[in-house]
């Protein structure tokens, strides 16, 4: 027996499909079909809810019908009475009711008589339309008992109810992955599978989600949806809006458990987990040199292709590295950002300040591998390895003379020539060499740099240092070739020396 309300049957508002037919849905019109469905049933129930004249035991013998027919909608048999007076050409299905014949005929007519008003969509059945209707009304019947959260959609609350029971009834055959929705389950599937089946019709990239494709064709269009409330900035993806905010508010989630250091993206905190692992991951392809960061690649790879994308504006000069042209500017601003500590000097380079505090800490690094000689700059190691090899490539045109190195050279010829391009502001001074300016620029200014460890006295140059630094550790490295007798500095030397020549002199 049908439930009925005055001519109206549960029949009369039931589409039922076969499993071909249902085969020929698509996901959504899968999920459309229960909506209306569920729909159907919950104002068929309220319907019945208010009959007057229907008996308790009407009552409880319509609920077992409906839920007899509920049953038989999900699984798609046949109607109760068994009449089949409507047949379908094209399968030829039979149905009870025109009404039924229509709606499946519609399936492979391609027929959606029922238009949206707002924006002209249309459907193949009211029901359809009505539940479409809520995305501009925005209406949602459908609430949560839990948290009151309410849902346009019956399956919507449904699947929202499993975050509350924890749920999760699709499980992966191959690896017993369980998920909560079935459209989970079915992105899963595809790891396995490997299978992309969508694709960007600009580039041809495939993707195994549709959701990952609608994002990726922002890459194209530019589309930046996600905006910033504070400072309006907008993003392609909600992900980098989150992580962005969090530079307004100072959340810092992700800690590493190395060094407690925190960071604001996981991303991040990943790259950081690199310096304490020594996870190298990024190899260059021409000479197999690894690094911990797919930039540093990129920037290396510059070296092989001389790419210098970084201009300056001013003389056009090119660089391959940002830092580098950040530097070269300096050069026409005049900005000195690096100061010493010590005796407050500027430098344009953090690489100049560091060699600088070589001069107040006394820090050699260079040690020579012959005689263990050392020096504060990797230049001055080099020049004088060339001392043990003998080599002297550079000769002096004029009196042949032959250098180590080209700018000993090139201080040379200045002897010849009688040049002194290093001129002293204070004194109109000039001389042959900027290190004897900048130790003559001292007398003006009293500087002495170079401290004594030992006694805290201070000097002009690093050589009175070295000299001085011989009272404390007895070294006496001159000696005198007619007796014997050693001295601290090559200057006593010469004066003891004068003392043999007046012996001889006298004699």
């Amino acid at each position: 027996m049908a439930v009925s309300w005055g001519s109206v049957t549960y029949e009369d508002v039931t589409v039922i499909f076969t499993q071909e037919e249902w085969a020929l849905l698509n996901s959504l019109e899968k999920k459309l079909y229960r909506d209306v469905m569920c729909e159907n049933l919950r104002n068929f129930l309220s319907i019945e809810k208010i009959q007057e004249h229907s008996t308790k035991q009407q009552h409880n013998l319509h609920g077992s019908q409906q839920s007899n027919a509920a049953v038989k909608v999900s699984e798609g048999t046949k109607s109760q009475n068994g009449k089949k007076s409507q047949e379908c050409e094209v399968y030829n299905k039979s149905f009870t009711y025109s009404f039924h014949l229509q709606q499946h005929e519609r399936i492979y007519s391609g027929d959606k008589p029922s238009e949206c008003k707002l924006c002209s969509k249309t459907f193949s059945q009211a029901g359809h339309l009505h539940i479409h209707e809520r995305t501009h009304s925005g209406e949602k019947p459908y609430e949560c008992k839990q948290c009151s959260k309410t849902f346009s959609f019956c399956s919507s609350l449904q699947e929202h109810e499993r975050i509350h029971s924890g749920e999760k009834p699709y499980e992966c055959k191959l690896c017993n992955k369980t998920f909560r929705f079935s459209s989970n389950l079915r992105a899963h599937e595809r790891i396995h599978s490997g299978e992309k089946p969508y694709e960007c019709k600009q580039c041809s990239k495939t993707f195994s989600c549709s959701s990952t494709l609608q994002k990726h064709k922002r890459v194209h269009s530019g589309e930046k949806p996600y905006e910033c409330k504070l400072c309006s900035k907008t993003f392609s993806f909600s992900s980098n809006l989150r992580t962005h905010e969090r530079i307004h508010s100072g959340e810092k989630p992700y800690e590493c458990t190395e060094c407690s250091k925190t960071f604001s993206c996981s991303g991040s905190l990943q790259k950081h987990k690199r310096i304490h692992s020594g996870e190298k991951p990024y190899e260059c392809k021409l000479c197999s040199k690894t690094f911990s960061f797919s930039s540093n690649l990129r920037t290396h790879e510059r070296i092989h292709s001389g790419e210098k994308p970084y201009e300056c504006k001013l003389c056009s000069k090119t660089f391959s590295f940002s830092s580098h042209l950040r530097t070269h500017e300096r050069s026409h601003s005049g900005e000195k950002p690096y100061e010493c500590k010590q005796c407050s000097k500027t430098f344009r380079r953090s690489s100049h300040i560091r060699r600088h505090e070589r001069i107040h800490s006394g820090e050699k690094p260079y040690g020579c591998k012959r005689c263990s000689k050392t020096f504060r700059f990797s230049l001055n190691l080099r020049a004088h390895e060339i001392i043990h090899s003998e080599e002297k490539p550079y000769e002096c045109k004029q009196c042949s003379k032959t250098f180590s190195c080209s700018s000993n050279l090139q201080t040379h010829e200045r002897i010849h020539s009688g040049e002194k391009p290093y001129e002293c502001k204070l004194c109109n001074k000039t001389f042959r060499l900027s290190s004897t300016l900048r130790r003559h620029e001292r007398i003006h200014s009293g500087e002495k740099p170079y401290e004594c460890k030992l006694c805290s006295k201070t000097f002009s140059r690093s050589f009175s240092l070295r000299t001085h630094e011989r009272i404390h550790s007895g070294e006496k490295p001159y000696e005198c070739k007619l007796c014997s007798k050693t001295f601290s500095s090559s200057s006593h030397l010469k004066k003891h020396d004068n003392s043999h020549l007046r012996v001889t002199l006298c004699m």
